[in-house]
């Protein structure tokens, strides 16, 4: 039986790795064997930190969130807390907008959820 070489197959693996890893530098967008290297790694990476930018952006709003509780005498659980027993359903990402943004209504909000 003949052997068929890769060829054209090769050929075109290898511009696909090499495309996507244009802009690397050195090696990881020239050399094939490190820009496929390369390639999966970044793209394990990119896939981690989808989840991780979630994370870094919640954490970020709880501490804007509570160093606005904090200017009102109030801890960060506490007013939580208090949020949730009053049936105000605003997220964190919302009440840092608010926090940030518009301090006055920020504070509407805390004397609303004190009493």
């Amino acid at each position: 039986m003949v052997r068929v070489k890769a060829g054209i197959t090769r050929r075109r693996r290898h511009k696909k790795v090499l495309a996507a890893t244009k802009g690397y530098r050195s090696a990881r967008q020239r050399r094939f064997k490190v820009a496929k290297e390369a390639m999966i790694k970044a793209r394990a990476y990119a896939f981690r930190d989808r989840r991780v930018r979630k994370r870094d952006f919640r954490r970020l709003w709880i501490v804007r969130v509570s160093a606005a509780c904090r200017q009102a005498g109030l801890s960060y659980s506490q007013f939580i807390d208090a949020l949730n027993k009053h049936d105000i359903q605003l997220n964190r990402k919302m009440l840092s907008e608010i926090a940030v943004r518009h301090p006055d209504a920020f504070n509407v909000i805390v004397e609303a959820v004190k009493v």
